[in-house]
């Protein structure tokens, strides 16, 4: 697995960025950070329904999944993206790990193939967005080599980058080393279980979009 984070970052140089009419708004990051949850929340918001399901369990997301024309509305300004909420990119999947929530032997392995295709497919993606929201879980230490992968990737690419704190209602949650982790970039904390600090989201997005 880290022999594909490493082509994951070779393929910095394989790319260029090209704005196109519809904006492609890629959300990334670890498994469980909480990228279908935030996913979930915007389509309730403004689609009533949901994309995608979540579970305790890593590697619930394990195929791309999109959901078009995403529109949102707010102090009279309008944004439309297509979301496209990527499986968890992890440097190591192990099978046993899936037999800890109850899976027997044959569907651990089935889960952790479907889960390595996955994070391929998340890479090869990564090639299309226009934006990316990163997803960080708070409660665990930022500084993690998936999380910088992402972000240098992103920014050698010059895709737009907002990374979200999520699960700011937790009391292990620090948003601060968040901050601290990626000083250069905009951090937005939120719940994107509860929907705490919603808003505040929203307003970045607009600001991420304008940067397209």
């Amino acid at each position: 697995m880290i022999k594909i984070i490493k082509n994951f970052a070779r393929r910095i140089f394989s790319s260029v960025f090209k704005k196109k009419g519809e904006i492609k708004l890629g959300f990334y990051g670890s498994p469980n950070a909480g990228k279908t949850s935030l996913a979930n929340r915007i389509c309730q918001d403004w689609l009533g329904e949901d994309l995608g399901s979540v579970s305790k369990m890593p590697h619930e997301t394990r195929e791309i999944q999109v959901k078009e024309k995403v529109a949102i509305e707010k102090d009279g300004k309008k944004l439309e993206f297509k979301l496209i909420d990527t499986p968890g990119i992890a440097t190591k999947i192990d099978f046993e790990d899936f037999m800890k929530f109850g899976l027997k032997k044959k569907a651990a392995q089935g889960r952790a193939k479907e889960a390595t295709q996955g994070i391929i497919e998340s890479i090869k993606w990564l090639d299309d967005m226009d934006a990316v929201v990163v997803l960080i879980d708070a409660t665990i230490n930022p500084y993690s080599q998936v999380n910088i992968t992402i972000i240098g990737n992103l920014v050698a690419r010059k895709i737009p980058v907002l990374i979200v704190a999520n699960k700011i209602d937790l009391k292990k949650a620090d948003i601060k080393k968040v901050q601290g982790a990626f000083p250069e970039y905009e951090v937005v904390g939120i719940s994107a279980k509860n929907g705490d600090n919603i808003e505040e989201f929203y307003e970045e997005l607009f600001k991420l979009v304008k940067k397209v």
